[in-house]
């Protein structure tokens, strides 16, 4: 009978309190394995179009190209209504050439002594030929009865015996900065177009000549986006001497200011010094360090966008994302109408339904998506899934996710910053990064003043010649968005 000895009661409690235990530890464990899978599933199918990816980026599969804007029901081309653009007859050539039939297209007669009854115009547009001009300046001397001798003072752009004059220079910084071509290239177009055999070493200087004349528009431009009443904030990383660095911006509509720092977070926008003392509405994409500053702040949905569209890949059978995303949509739509009717708010009979929308489907996806409660593996506060973290970042900044429908000065997305931004990749696709700060913050620099003159409609070889001369443009719009 020894061998088939029962256990005791207590022994029989003790078991089902350590297989409890085990079940609980258990169930932690596969949740976590279920939030990891779900976290490495999410990984595989993020790209460029669901993600803040960029195209680069893209390993296991390139994306068909999709836009995340809806539908307009607009053609293509020019819309109707919108003005055209096309070459038009003026009133002053600068050359008329008459052509005067000899011969009747019919019969063959002589027309030399016939009377002109009209004339049919047709103009050509086109570009002379373009050579260098060289001008001498002679600067006289006269020697005082005092015995002084007085030479007369050169103009700005005679800074050597034989040099290249403000036009060329700022060709060749318009050609570097704005339409990114390499230095041979560019030494090339000169000598193609204009006729002038440039070195490359004198075309690699260039930006050195321009950007020590641009620091009276640096000092202006920041004080203006920092006095503005809304500006957009974006940061990308950059390669300078083969090390990777932070590129700062801060815009608005009219302004562009660009800052090279080695860290991303609050030591560098400190530095920036935009940001500290901002009073305004800062639109950027949500990153932690901009949340330290006590300004009123507007997220960028298109990045919300980008994310519901990965969260639809991930859980196509739930609702709540696609959801949101067409409340979103909905509410740009009412800020556009509002704005084409000169309203200054969203109707509240619009504007109500749409934000109790919003907060219901961010409720039931949290419902879908409860918080977990084990630990971290390494310790530290549970790791929520991306579905729930994005869920819960909507709930806790619905003001600022929501800024644009309840004022109608905020924009939809951080587009602005975006644009201006996206250029600054381009050129390093081109060179690959740059070889010292010095050629980074000066190219920053002259591009910063393209870009701003640009936007102000001012032709941007004038305002670079201008810079040359020692009459750089500086801003004057008022501080606005």
């Amino acid at each position: 009978m020894t061998g088939d000895v029962r256990p005791s009661y207590d022994e029989l409690a003790a078991l089902v309190v350590a297989q409890a235990a085990t079940i609980v530890q258990l169930r932690g464990e596969v949740e976590r394995l279920t939030a990891q899978v779900e976290q490495l599933q999410r990984q595989l199918k993020t790209n460029s179009r669901n993600s803040s990816k960029p195209p680069s980026q893209d390993v296991f599969a390139k994306p068909a190209p999709k836009s995340l804007r809806r539908k307009t029901g607009q053609g293509k081309g020019k819309q109707p209504g919108a003005s055209g653009a096309s070459l038009k007859l003026v009133d002053a050539p600068d050359v008329v050439v008459d052509h005067v039939p000899s011969a009747c297209s019919g019969c063959g007669s002589g027309l030399r002594r016939r009377p002109n009854v009209g004339v049919v115009r047709r103009q050509v547009h086109d570009l002379p030929e373009m050579t260098p001009v060289v001008t001498e300046h002679r600067l006289h001397q006269r020697r005082c009865a005092c015995g002084v001798l007085t030479t007369a003072g050169a103009p700005a752009e005679a800074t050597a015996p034989a040099c290249y004059g403000p036009n060329i220079t700022a060709l060749a910084a318009y050609l570097l900065t704005y339409q990114h071509l390499p230095l041979a290239r560019a030494a090339q177009l000169l000598a193609d177009v204009v006729g002038m055999a440039v070195s490359t070493g004198w075309i690699a200087g260039v930006l050195t000549r321009v950007a020590p004349t641009l620091e009276p528009f640096v000092e202006a431009t920041r004080a203006e986006v920092r006095a503005a009443s809304l500006a957009h904030f974006d940061e990308t990383g950059v390669r300078v001497l083969g090390k990777n660095q932070w590129l700062h911006s801060a815009s608005t509509l009219w302004l562009t200011v660009y800052f090279l720092h080695g860290k991303r977070g609050r030591d560098a926008i400190d530095a920036f010094g935009i940001l500290d003392g901002f009073t305004g509405i800062a639109v950027h994409d949500g990153w932690h360090s901009y949340r330290t500053y006590d300004v009123t702040h507007a997220l960028c949905n298109a990045h919300h966008q980008r994310e519901l569209q990965a969260a639809a890949e991930t859980h196509p059978a739930q609702q709540w994302h696609t959801a949101l995303s067409e409340v979103l949509d909905e509410l740009n739509a009412a800020a556009h109408a509002a704005r084409e009717f000169h309203l200054d708010t969203i109707p509240d009979e619009v504007l109500t339904p749409l934000t109790r929308r919003y907060d219901g489907h961010i409720a039931d996806g949290l419902r879908l998506h409860p918080r977990n409660h084990t630990g971290h593996p390494k310790g530290g506060r549970p790791r929520q899934s991306t579905s729930r973290a994005l869920l819960e970042r909507l709930r806790k900044y619905r003001d600022d996710v929501l800024r644009f429908a309840f004022d109608l000065t905020v924009p939809f997305t951080n587009n602005q910053a975006e644009r201006d931004i996206r250029m600054t990749k381009t050129q390093l696709k081109i060179s690959g990064g740059w070889r010292t700060t010095t050629g980074a913050t000066t190219w920053l620099t002259v591009r910063s003043y393209i870009s701003t003159v640009r936007k102000n409609g001012i032709n941007t070889l004038t305002a670079l010649r201008d810079a040359l001369t020692g009459n750089p443009w500086l801003p004057t719009h008022p501080a606005t968005t």
